[in-house]
């Protein structure tokens, strides 16, 4: 059999049972064997073992080229953060779209894909106070990262037949945003076939709650991809079923290494009682396959999944009455139907696409 070697980074709260629902999944229901390298993320591990610990699982992840990681508490340092820095991870894909089944205040159709530069911006400098009335930060902007993720939207939009939006402020930030969309323009000309247009961040965000679907692929600078994505999030009903990619590439721009993690958090409050919501740790997954180049697997995974939640077979937090190993179990079964019937699969993502908007 197949067998892939993958990273697994351990967390905290319920990153135990989501890492079990996984492993349930992977055994149970695909056609090729994943071969998990643990590594202890936990505050207590993190506590015991320090800077030695991150060395040691990023020297792993190179080796692998994939990892999967589940939630962790943010204590002295954020693992995601530091994680990015060891690894070079340069760009986020957060793809986020509506899914039935989930309730939401919002009543038209989202489906984005969110690229976001990983380094860079205020985010890489917490600042110095000047005296003791004021406080700076400073805010870089690299050339290099800019063209990377570009290069990594306009790719993406090649292969999906979508659009690319590069956004920010460079009316204002004439130097860093301007940086930015000049380089977005250069890689532009790369990709003829791709259409291409520039908004202001601010608008933007108003004319995706407004008319979401004129919007598919989104590339933005650091902070203002933070805040989309969880924005995004919001209009979809849950930060809970979001999940992203974290890449780093080579000299030739190839993806090197990916990093696949859920967007929410540890939920420390039903850790061990078997309530957690895997659909996001499964999208994750998803990502990961497609990564390896098990496109047809990662789509019976994540189609598996919306499949039952728009069926209303879902955990308590959004609605539904099954335990996390339940919801896992189902998932797991949906899964080998699309991977052998992948007509199964053809007319899924047929209704996804034909759905009238709400």
């Amino acid at each position: 059999m197949k067998t892939y070697p993958v990273v697994e980074l351990l967390g905290d709260g319920i990153g135990a049972e989501l890492a079990a629902a996984v492993r349930l999944l992977a055994t149970s229901a695909l056609p090729f064997a994943i071969e998990w390298r643990p590594f202890d993320l936990s505050v207590e591990s993190r506590a015991s073992r320090g800077e030695a610990l991150y060395d040691e699982a990023a020297r792993e992840i190179e080796k692998t080229a994939a990892a999967l990681k589940y939630p962790t508490a943010t204590v002295k340092e954020s693992p995601n953060q530091v994680l990015r820095r060891r690894l070079g991870l340069q760009v986020i894909h957060r793809p986020v779209q509506t899914i039935p089944g989930i309730p939401t205040n919002f009543k038209a159709d989202v489906d984005l894909d969110v690229v976001r530069i990983a380094t860079g911006g205020t985010y890489d400098d917490p600042g110095q106070m000047i005296g003791t009335e004021a406080a700076v930060s400073l805010r870089v902007i690299e050339k290099e990262p800019c063209r990377q993720a570009a290069v990594f939207a306009f790719e993406l939009a090649r292969k999906t037949k979508k659009s690319v939006t590069s956004s920010s402020k460079h009316t204002i930030q004439r130097m860093t945003d301007g940086l930015f969309e000049a380089v977005v323009k250069e890689v532009s000309r790369d990709y003829p076939d791709v259409p291409h247009r520039v908004e202001l961040f601010d608008a933007l965000l108003a004319k995706i709650v407004l008319k979401p679907r004129n919007f598919q692929i989104v590339l933005v600078l650091n902070e203002y991809g933070d805040f989309l994505s969880d924005m995004a999030c919001g209009l979809v009903g849950s930060l809970g079923i979001g999940a992203s990619g974290n890449y780093g590439f080579d000299r030739e721009r190839r993806v090197r290494v990916g990093l696949f993690d859920a967007a929410h958090g540890t939920a420390p409050d039903i850790a061990g009682q078997g309530r957690a919501n895997p659909t996001a740790i499964f999208l994750a997954f998803a990502l990961l396959l497609y990564h390896l180049g098990e496109v047809r697997a990662g789509s019976a995974v994540k189609n598996a999944a919306l499949d039952l939640l728009r069926e209303g077979e879902s955990t308590p937090d959004v609605g539904g009455k099954l335990a996390t190993t339940e919801f896992a179990e189902k998932v797991a079964g949906r899964t080998n139907r699309h991977i052998l019937d992948p007509a199964w699969t053809s007319r899924t993502l047929q209704l996804q696409r034909d759905r009238p908007e709400k």
